[in-house]
């Protein structure tokens, strides 16, 4: 089941004001009042969660080979690059 994001669209309590999420069947329909203040809702549209089963995805090669640069920690605030395009070192500097 999804997560959805709700806001109240107007004026609401401290619950909607700043949004909230709610878990609901894809097939139920979308809130339309704050279930504690009865303001109007209005969904947000919100980047999905994506889960990764396997570790091999976050393998240097396979970083590598589908567009990403990996960096790991060399110390002293700086990090080497071990896969990927982009620059050999980064440093908080």
């Amino acid at each position: 089941m999804p997560i959805y994001e709700y806001i109240a669209s107007g004026t609401g309590c401290d619950y909607c004001s700043s949004g909230f999420d709610h878990l609901q069947k894809l097939s139920e329909a979308e809130l339309g009042q704050c279930p504690r203040c009865g303001a109007a809702l209005k969904r947000k549209i919100s980047a999905p969660n994506m889960a990764i089963g396997n570790s091999h995805l976050t393998s240097e090669a396979h970083a590598g080979k589908h567009g990403f640069t990996q960096y790991r920690r060399a110390g002293g605030g700086v990090y080497e690059k071990t896969a990927g395009k982009g620059p050999d070192f980064i440093s908080g500097d």
